[in-house]
């Protein structure tokens, strides 16, 4: 009886659990179409990249990797299949799980021709020195110039090269403040 009185209980709850904020977060991001598989540095779904480019930037992305520790994939996707980039970046990068354990370091340079969207994904570990006002920067100034004009793979090797410069850069030390006795 106490089994049938337990299970009554947990049907009865199993709904309001289920539509909790906290249930909800947990799952938001793994629900919608399904997401290409993470097949390297370089996942050209949409084939935007010529072979000996794809070939380039998976070695520029694994030396930037060993000598930054910072994972940086880039994905071309034929549809975002009605999803925003935005959810879809952060879907992708969860699901992938770019970047590093504990330091949430991966970065995401996105690419979903079809819908004409451009995105850098950034995980918060990096957000002070690869904010959004940067990526969007590098999307405005290098990236999107080189689709206008057609060039997609080289608006991508631009776009990757600046995310690489900006993670590479070393960084910048203020010297505290010098406090005199009045």
């Amino acid at each position: 009886m106490r089994r049938l009185l337990a299970l009554l209980l947990l049907f009865a709850l199993a709904p309001a659990a289920a539509t909790s904020p906290v249930a909800a977060q947990a799952v938001w991001w793994e629900e919608g179409p399904p997401l290409p598989r993470l097949t390297g540095r370089v996942v050209d779904e949409a084939g935007l990249l010529p072979p000996a480019v794809h070939v380039r930037l998976a070695r520029q992305l694994a030396q930037f990797e060993r000598t930054s520790g910072h994972q940086l994939v880039i994905v071309t996707v034929r549809s975002l299949q009605g999803q925003s980039i935005e959810t879809f970046g952060v879907r992708l990068g969860r699901t992938w799980q770019i970047g590093r354990s504990g330091v949430d370091d991966g970065i995401l340079l996105i690419v979903a021709p079809n819908e004409r969207k451009v995105r850098i994904e950034v995980g918060y570990g990096l957000d002070k020195l690869l904010g959004d006002a940067t990526c969007g920067r590098i999307i405005a100034r290098l990236i999107a110039p080189a689709f206008k004009k057609g060039d997609l793979a080289g608006g991508i090797e631009a776009g990757t090269r600046a995310v690489i410069a900006r993670l590479s850069r070393p960084p910048v030390i203020v010297p505290p403040p010098v406090v005199t006795s009045p």
